[in-house]
């Protein structure tokens, strides 16, 4: 039996990497397992939450379905992609999908980009309609600093244990993704040790890689390197 695992981002919820769950659940008898990690989900509530937290959830979650499964596909978005890459080095994971994975974050030029298209509808009188400041004004407004902290500690924290994933692996990465650099995917390419491994730059895609304008593609990518 096959057993795919998918991780969410840091404020995030398994609604990031819902669009690839629903696929998995409608095209095949795999066991898919979407986690919300602590602090997170709808009624969030980061403050007091360490990153071994996070890290004891997803592994706890992996171990379940290694129990249940002989073969194994981890998923990772944003944090959860540095998650993922951890685990992947840990057990016996078949198979590796990195999305958007913030092993660096904060993509300078294409985030004053996205504050002049904020402030371009601000002008307008459509700001409560911008897209990007709908997701992130509130994530901005309720996330504790110490939250924001734990999350740059688990990337110091499991970043070096890339340079030990040895299994085949696809990184997929917005090209306009204004959170993680998009050249952070060639980082992560040269990090890994897999003789088998890919990068998939989308276009037209941000930081919510699984529900931007390349999400069909996205889909399909993931999906045939699965099941290839």
């Amino acid at each position: 039996m096959i057993g795919c695992l998918l991780i969410h981002g840091f404020t995030g919820s398994p609604f990031e990497v819902e669009p690839l769950a629903n696929y998995f659940r409608s095209q095949t008898d795999w066991v898919v397992v979407s986690p919300t990690l602590p602090g997170h989900g709808e009624k969030d509530s980061l403050r007091g939450i360490t990153f071994q937290q996070w890290i004891d959830t997803a592994e706890e979650h992996l171990k379940q379905l290694l129990e249940r499964c002989d073969t194994i596909y981890l998923i990772g978005f944003s944090m959860g992609g540095v998650l993922a890459g951890y685990l992947a080095t840990k057990y016996k994971v078949d198979k590796l999908v990195l999305l958007s994975a913030a092993i660096q974050y904060i993509h300078p030029l294409q985030m004053v980009k996205d504050i002049r298209e904020m402030m371009t509808d601000l002008y307008r009188g459509k700001l409560l309609q911008n897209e990007l400041f709908i997701r992130y004004s509130k994530k901005v407004k309720t996330t504790p600093l110490l939250a924001s902290l734990e999350f740059r500690k688990l990337v110091q924290h499991l970043k070096p244990s890339f340079e030990h994933v040895s299994i085949p692996t696809i990184i997929l990465q917005g090209k306009l993704d204004g959170m993680v650099p998009y050249k952070t995917a060639d980082t992560i390419y040269q990090l890994i040790r897999s003789d088998e491994k890919q990068v998939r730059l989308m276009e037209n895609s941000k930081h919510l890689i699984c529900h931007g304008e390349d999400r069909d593609d996205v889909i399909h990518t993931v999906y045939r390197f699965l099941i290839n």
